[in-house]
């Protein structure tokens, strides 16, 4: 019996988060005998694996012959922005359910796509089911160590400089290690209604009036919401002045909140002035995303402790947390 057509010149297209589209090249030679193709994805750490692979053991997909370019969608559980190895067969299926298969094609590499703006509005829709009830807040707040402060007035003219975001956060979050800022918090504690006096990140902070960073001449976006093994969950919002490259890199990306009407952070206008809530049960990360003066706040030593085990830098979610995760990957 002729062999059948060996899958070559492979393409990947449509990539999302967690589906592709796949297509080859193939003689038309045996092509009417096609039933099948068997299609192997391994993460890339894996992509040796063909090599043991021989022609008459399964694969891990079998799917119909179908016109090309085929969709894959809901076959494994694909992990968003993660690598992966393809390779495919033909195959035609005998009378006695036995399959006759190709050789192997070439292996083909390709990496899943971040979270969209329709996965995040889940992620944001999970959050604001747990985010509480709003209380007053004045300050923004930054904590860094001495050396941090004493190296921006030396070296940047007393101006912080946005900083590409680290691998934190969900996995498939679209601002991870892609776009610059300067994280701030504004939780307050809930019987003094300030800033609170311990930090993970060092103990010197500055704060910085709450409408200096926030107002009309913003926009605000939703980024993320995790939480570390622990009970308490992170919400990541990016303010952003309005035509900025910040803003401009989230207008395409993030969902937008409205200033003055959403679960997290709001400003609005009472009684002349600008008034700031934020959201009492989820612990607020924010991240502004131009340049921000020292002088438009102060520096000062807290007197509470660092609590180092508190830290977020490079924190990796809880994959199997029911509370924030979606069921596109993680």
């Amino acid at each position: 019996m002729e062999e059948l057509p060996v899958p070559h010149n492979i393409k990947i297209s449509n990539i999302t988060c967690d589906s592709f589209k796949i297509s080859w090249d193939m003689d038309p030679k045996s092509k009417d005998r096609i039933t099948h193709y068997f299609i192997d994805l391994n993460k890339k750490e894996n992509k040796n694996s063909n090599k043991f692979k021989h022609k008459d053991v399964p694969t891990k997909l079998v799917a119909k012959a179908v016109p090309l370019p085929m969709t894959v969608r809901g076959h494994w559980f694909l992990s968003p922005r993660t690598e992966y190895t393809v390779a495919v067969q033909t195959a035609s299926k005998q009378v006695d359910g036995d399959y006759v298969v190709s050789e192997w094609s070439e292996i083909i590499e390709f990496c899943t796509a971040d979270y969209s703006k329709v996965h995040l509005t889940q992620l944001m829709e999970k959050a604001e089911a747990i985010a509480g009830r709003m209380l007053k807040f004045s300050v923004f707040y930054r904590n860094q160590h001495k050396e941090y402060f004493d190296y921006i007035r030396e070296h940047h003219g007393n101006v912080m400089q946005p900083s590409l975001k680290d691998n934190s956060g969900s996995h498939g979050s679209p601002i991870s290690t892609k776009l610059e800022g300067i994280f701030f918090s504004c939780n307050t504690e809930f019987n003094t209604g300030k800033p609170p006096q311990d930090s993970p990140y060092g103990r010197y902070r500055v704060e910085v009036p709450a409408e200096k960073l926030f107002n009309p001449n913003t926009n605000l976006y939703f980024g993320d919401f995790y939480c570390m093994y622990t009970a308490y969950h992170y919400v990541i919002l990016v303010i952003a002045p309005m035509g900025s490259p910040g803003d401009e890199f989230c207008k395409q990306r993030l969902p937008q909140l409205s200033l003055s009407d959403n679960k997290f952070l709001t400003c609005t206008q009472e009684h002349g002035g600008l008034v700031f809530h934020q959201a009492q049960d989820v612990i607020l990360e924010v991240i502004y995303t131009d340049p921000v003066d020292l002088s438009w706040g102060t520096v000062a030593e807290i007197i509470g402790h660092q609590l180092m085990s508190l830290s977020t830098a490079n924190a990796k979610k809880d994959p199997s947390c029911k509370t924030c995760n979606i069921s596109v990957g993680r």
